[in-house]
């Protein structure tokens, strides 16, 4: 999955006195899209500190390997590289290693660069960079907000309030029947080709394995039974921390498609299941775990 990589590992510490070093890496994100440079080889690097105007406050996010990874202030200066060209819409078409481009996170998943590693950096550093800019002032009292020192949080020093990271609870639903799998398309995934598995949002005052049966009845209108827990995989593009689930249905096995969420749900024998075609999903790894007879029973 996409928080694979190993033998790296991110270090999430909070130290809000780090700063940059030369060979740090910087992110910018604009309407999700990231400054990076990507080569032919589908290979992207992002922004040194060297690279940039060293004045402003820059804020620590995380370190890979001892590498920091900051987020940059806005209004940024570039100085030792040419201007910034907008590729957010077409990835097809590399850069040439003299500049950086603007690059669609979701579009660098999809279209196949890599290090896995910069990949996922990439998506926590999203999901951290949303949250700093939609946080900058209180919703209490209006105050702007100030760093934590002891933990992340952002602090209103008006009215004192604390505010942490959003992390939204979400599921992945694995619905068999006997040997085969439920497999759907989502109608807002309608350039996606591939297959995805029953999902969504926990409400408030919902346990996860109940967040789980309303989900399948609601999107399939079906009723299940021996939900077990698999794994689980933050997805910061989405600020969500995924749980997955195999369950097995419990009486008839019509689907009734929920048109308003899926276009399509098929049920799928065990050889004939469809996966993803790269392995950064939880999504994709419970459909490959069921392919090959190894899910929990």
């Amino acid at each position: 999955m996409i928080q694979d990589i190993g033998p790296k590992r991110l270090i999430n510490h909070y130290d809000p006195e780090r700063r940059p070093a030369p060979d740090d890496r910087i992110f910018w994100f604009s309407h999700g899209s990231v400054m990076t440079q990507a080569s032919a080889e589908k290979q992207i690097d992002y922004p040194r500190f060297r690279d940039v105007d060293p004045d402003g406050r820059y804020i620590y996010l995380f370190s890979i390997d001892g590498t920091g990874y900051f987020l940059a202030p806005d209004g940024i200066r570039f100085q030792s590289v040419s201007p910034v060209r907008d590729l957010a819409a077409d990835l097809s078409d590399p850069d040439d290693g003299q500049g950086f481009i603007l690059a669609d996170v979701r579009r660098l998943r999809r279209d196949g660069f890599g290090p896995q590693s910069e990949i996922f950096a990439a998506y926590t550093a999203l999901q951290l960079a949303n949250w700093y800019r939609d946080n900058r002032f209180c919703g209490t009292c209006g105050h702007r907000t100030k760093l934590g020192k002891t933990e992340r949080s952002l602090i209103c020093p008006s009215c004192g309030r604390t505010i942490y990271p959003r992390v939204i609870p979400a599921v992945i639903v694995g619905v068999r029947d006997g040997n085969r799998l439920l497999e759907t398309k989502y109608v807002r995934s309608r350039g996606v080709p591939f297959y995805a598995l029953v999902a969504g949002f926990t409400e408030i005052g919902e346990t996860l394995e109940q967040t789980v049966e309303r989900e399948v009845m609601e999107e399939v209108g079906l009723r299940v039974k021996n939900i077990t827990y698999y794994k689980s995989q933050p997805w910061g593009i989405v600020d969500d921390i995924l749980a997955g689930f195999y369950c097995d249905v419990d009486g008839d096995s019509a689907i009734t498609l929920d048109r308003s969420e899926l276009r399509e749900a098929v049920w799928m024998e065990r050889d004939e299941v469809v996966t993803q075609p790269d392995n950064f999903s939880l999504t994709n790894e419970m459909m490959e775990v069921f392919k090959a007879g190894k899910d929990p029973q």
